[in-house]
Parts: structure tokens; C-alpha cells; sequence
């Protein structure tokens, strides 16, 4: 019975929000009309101003539908993205900074575009602890990651000199740590669980997409070791002498894998831009 009271609650709530967030595009509908862009932009800023990012954001998504060829909506477009990135919707925010893209590639601030998608989709190593839950890391999809690399590399490279560029770069440095230690650590996850040619193919996206990073070494081992366990002599013996040939003095000639750093230890950074 508690159960049934607690779910009929829930369901009411759910409603309740619904129907709040339509009462407020309805009002915002019904008061806009014969308004003119400039004073949809306006109301739109104030809200911004006093941090009504909700309501703000009907503005400008009013302002940019309802005048699509003005000379504000634009920048409404570009206002909105920001806004629904503050009201704690990065889909919605993502979508409209998709679709400024496509429709105007050469905007002056289509650097700031790319800067926002990368930010939005930007996740330091507090999130990641935040969100551990113990679950297996081969789960764990680093797609948020290799977005905003994608967002911060076509900034650097289309707009090196944008006002945001340098940030862009100190961010894309440790994307690509960040994306390679990933690989390297489900890599040693697989090797520890006998799943040795799955180590292997995550090993070799390391060395194909991310050679010259820490995270290569350690890679290139687990491959070797992971190519005797399999008897693949051969392969083994080409894999070892590249590493040789990279890291004589290696201390996992010594030691191993163990005490290397595991899956989870590799969020335990000072800072990510270090």
C-alpha cells in the first residue's frame, strides 16, 4: 500500500513539474505577443542578469523561432546554449550548439560554440570519483571525453587564435592523458582477468591514437605480456623489442603490473591540468 501511495506521488510530482514548465512557455506565449526581437532579447538578458536561466531561455527560444531571420536571433541562438547549460540541461544545450553550427559555420563567435560544447561535455576527475559506483571500467564509455576532445581540437584548429584557444589546449593536454590512461587501465583490467586478446586490442588503441603519452609504456607491456600468455611467440617477441628499444630501464622489467597504478587510481590527480 506505501508502495502504491509512494509511486502515485512521484507520478503526481512528475505532472506537477510538466505542467509548471508548459504554464511557464504559455504565459511567456501569451504576454510576447506583438513584441519585437529587441524586446524579447531584453527580457531574455534580464533573467540572465537575475539568473532565471528557465525563463530566460523561453525568451531567447521564443525570440529565435519566432524572428529566425533577425539580426538577434543569432545570438539569441548562441545565449540559449549558454542558459540551458546553466539550468542543468547540457542535451538541450548541445542540441542548439549543433545547430548553430550547421547553420552558421563562419559565425564570428563559432569559437565560443565549440568552447561551450567542449566545456559541456568536459569531465574532470572529481566527476568521475563522484559518480564511482564499483561497476567494471571496460562499462565505462569515455564518450563525453573524446567529444570534447573532438569540440576543443576543431577550436584550436580552425580559430588558433580565438580568445579561447590557449584554455582549449591546456584542456585537450589532458584529454588526452585522460582518454589514454582510460584505455590503458581497462587494458590492465582485461589482463588481470585472463581476457588477454581484449587487452590486447585496447592496448593498440593507446599506441595507434595516443603514442608519445605516459600511458604508452605501460601499454606496450600489457600487449607483450598479453601476446606470451596467448604462446604468441612471434608477436610477443616483436612487441618486446619495440618496448626495449623505448624503456630499457622500465621498472615493470622488475616489477610488473603490481603496484602499478589500477583503474581507479588514476583519477587521483592534483589538478587536471597537470
Amino acid at each position: 500500500m506505501q508502495k502504491k501511495t509512494l509511486k502515485s506521488l512521484i507520478l503526481l510530482l512528475g505532472v506537477s513539474l510538466l505542467a509548471a514548465c508548459s504554464n511557464t512557455q504559455d504565459k511567456i506565449n501569451d504576454e510576447t505577443i506583438g513584441w519585437t526581437a529587441p524586446q524579447l532579447y531584453e527580457h531574455a538578458r534580464e533573467n540572465v542578469r537575475s539568473k532565471n536561466w528557465k525563463t530566460a531561455s523561453n525568451y531567447l527560444h521564443t525570440l529565435s523561432t519566432r524572428f529566425p531571420y533577425s539580426g538577434h536571433a543569432q545570438q539569441a541562438m548562441i545565449d540559449e546554449a549558454y542558459v540551458l547549460w546553466r539550468d542543468d540541461e547540457p542535451e538541450q544545450s548541445l542540441a542548439v550548439i549543433d545547430r548553430f553550427n550547421r547553420l552558421y559555420p563562419n559565425h564570428p563567435n563559432a569559437d565560443y560554440m565549440y568552447y561551450l560544447k567542449g566545456l559541456i561535455t568536459f569531465t574532470p576527475p572529481s566527476s568521475f570519483l563522484s559518480s564511482y559506483t564499483g561497476q567494471d571500467p571496460s562499462e565505462r564509455d569515455p564518450k563525453g571525453l573524446r567529444e570534447s576532445y573532438d569540440a576543443y581540437n576543431q577550436l584550436v584548429e580552425r580559430f588558433p587564435n580565438s580568445r579561447y584557444a590557449e584554455d582549449a589546449r591546456l584542456r585537450l593536454n589532458w584529454l588526452v592523458n585522460t582518454i589514454a590512461g582510460n584505455e590503458v587501465n581497462v587494458a590492465q583490467y582485461y589482463y588481470e582477468r585472463h581476457a588477454y586478446v581484449a587487452a590486447i586490442n585496447r592496448a593498440q588503441v593507446v599506441l595507434r591514437d595516443f603514442a608519445g603519452v605516459s600511458a604508452t609504456e605501460r601499454a606496450l607491456y600489457i600487449m607483450m605480456k598479453s601476446y606470451e600468455k596467448l604462446g604468441l611467440r612471434d608477436q610477443a617477441s616483436d612487441a618486446e623489442r619495440v618496448f626495449m628499444q623505448n624503456y630499457p630501464n622500465s621498472e615493470y622489467l622488475s616489477k610488473g603490473l603490481e603496484g602499478s597504478s589500477s583503474w581507479t587510481d588514476f583519477f587521483k590527480l592534483s589538478s587536471w591540468l597537470n
